[in-house]
C-alpha cells in the first residue's frame, strides 16, 4: 500500500520563530535541509527503510508518497490518503513533475559514460551568445524529449510537448564533503498511459535521480 502525505509546517508560534532555521531560504541548503526534516515523519523504527518520494509544493509545504504511515510530529501537521489509482491504458492525465533531468552520454575510451544533466548537454557545443539566444528554446526541446524518453521506458505517452520550465542548478552541502552537484526541470502537461503496471511501478519508484532532495515525484490527476 502506498500513501500520498500533505505535510505542511505547524503554525504555531514556536514553530514559526525557528522556520528559517528549519527550511534556509537558500535553495540548495533548502533541499538538504527539508529531506532531513521529512525522515522525521518516519522515525519510529529506526532500522526501518524510509522510503519515500517528496516535493515542496509552496513554502512549507511538502507532498510525499511514501509506503510507510508516518508518525506523530511536533513540527508538521500531516493529511494522510491511500495512493492507489485506478488507471486503464488509454486514460489521460495531467501531471507535474521536478526531475533531475540527466543522460549518460558515451565518452572515448571510457567503460562507463559520463551523466550530465540534458539542458547542460545541449548547450555546451553552442557559443556564448548561441547559448544566451536559444537557452529557452533548448530547455524546451531538451526537457521534452528527456521527458519522452522516460515515457517510453516507464509506460506513458505524451499527446502534446510539455511545459517545461524552471532550470536550475544547486549546490547540495555534504558537511566536509564536496558538495553534490544537480538540476532540475519542472515538467507540466498530459500525459496518456500506455502500459498500467511500468506506470504504476515508476509513480512509486520515481522519475530521474536526485530524488532525495524533492525530485522525481509526479503529482497526477484526470484530465
Amino acid at each position: 500500500m502506498s500513501y500520498l502525505l500533505r505535510a505542511r509546517l505547524k503554525r504555531s508560534a514556536s514553530i514559526a520563530s525557528i522556520a528559517t532555521h528549519l527550511l534556509p531560504e537558500d535553495p540548495s541548503r533548502r533541499a538538504e535541509a527539508a529531506h532531513r526534516l521529512l525522515w522525521s515523519l518516519f522515525a519510529g523504527d529506526p532500522d526501518a527503510p524510509r522510503p519515500f518520494l517528496w516535493r515542496e509544493e509552496k513554502s512549507g509545504v511538502f507532498y510525499i508518497l511514501t509506503s510507510q504511515l508516518p508518525g506523530e510530529s511536533e513540527i508538521f501537521d500531516v493529511e494522510v490518503k491511500e495512493f492507489a489509482p485506478a488507471l486503464a491504458a488509454g486514460d489521460r492525465l495531467q501531471f507535474s513533475l521536478r526531475a533531475n533531468a540527466t543522460r549518460a552520454y558515451k565518452q572515448p575510451g571510457a567503460a562507463r559514460g559520463k551523466r550530465a544533466d540534458v539542458v547542460m548537454a545541449a548547450l555546451s557545443p553552442l557559443t556564448k551568445p548561441e547559448r544566451s539566444a536559444q537557452r529557452e528554446a533548448v530547455i524546451q526541446e531538451a526537457g521534452a524529449a528527456w521527458l519522452a524518453g522516460q515515457g517510453g521506458k516507464h509506460g506513458f505517452l505524451l499527446p502534446a510537448p510539455p511545459c517545461v520550465d524552471g532550470y536550475n542548478k544547486w549546490k547540495i552541502p555534504r558537511g566536509n564533503a564536496a558538495k553534490i552537484e544537480i538540476s532540475t526541470l519542472d515538467f507540466d502537461g498530459i500525459l496518456e498511459v500506455a502500459a498500467v503496471d511500468k506506470f504504476t511501478a515508476a509513480l512509486a519508484n520515481g522519475f530521474g535521480h536526485a530524488k532525495a532532495f524533492g525530485c522525481g515525484l509526479m503529482l497526477i490527476r484526470r484530465a
